[in-house]
């Protein structure tokens, strides 16, 4: 029973500061395909919401809109924007009071629409790593510089006779706000 509330009152202290916080970021993605002769960059948004100190530990969830210009998937017309989830584990660190650099790591999936004559959705899955810096401006804001890395994997892509899966590494560079409560 002392090991249950001793355990407790160690979570409890740890999650002592932590805040629900909001944010929204705007960058560039840059993606290259590690199985087909193909590369697509362009402009990218994410909306998140997370739990946690800035100075320490956090989760986030977080939703990524990537324009997505390229034909690599569809035979007419060009491929649909890219629409993802994430989950991502947060861990900051506190050098000074002027700024936080942090990293983290996590899983997300998402889906982007094509125009094949059998397929039209390509669902993806990735493995996310990135760092960054937080900025606090003021009380509760705080700007965020972050570079995120996605290695993702693509279902297999309908070719009638067969089912082709692609893998490709996604690198993007984005500044964003967070407002926490």
């Amino acid at each position: 029973m002392k090991k249950i509330i001793l355990l407790t009152l160690l979570i409890t202290s740890l999650y002592s500061d932590g805040t629900i916080y909001i944010g929204t970021s705007a960058g560039y993605y840059s993606e290259n395909f590690s199985n087909l002769d193909a590369k697509s960059s362009s402009n990218m948004g994410t909306v998140k919401i997370g739990y946690g100190d800035m100075k320490a530990y956090a989760v986030e969830f977080s939703v990524d809109y990537l324009i997505n210009d390229s034909n690599i998937f569809s035979s007419e017309g060009v491929d649909g924007n890219k629409k993802g989830f994430n989950l991502e584990l947060v861990k900051a660190y506190n050098f000074n009071k002027y700024f936080y650099p942090y990293i983290k790591a996590g899983f997300g999936s998402g889906y982007m629409s094509i125009k094949r004559s059998i397929q039209s959705k390509l669902s993806y899955g990735s493995f996310n790593l990135g760092a960054g810096i937080f900025v606090p401006i003021i009380n509760h804001i705080d700007l965020e510089f972050s570079y995120l890395y996605k290695d993702v994997s693509y279902e297999g892509v309908d070719l009638i006779a067969s089912k082709k899966s692609y893998k490709s590494k996604i690198n993007s560079a984005s500044l964003g706000i967070n407002i926490r409560f």
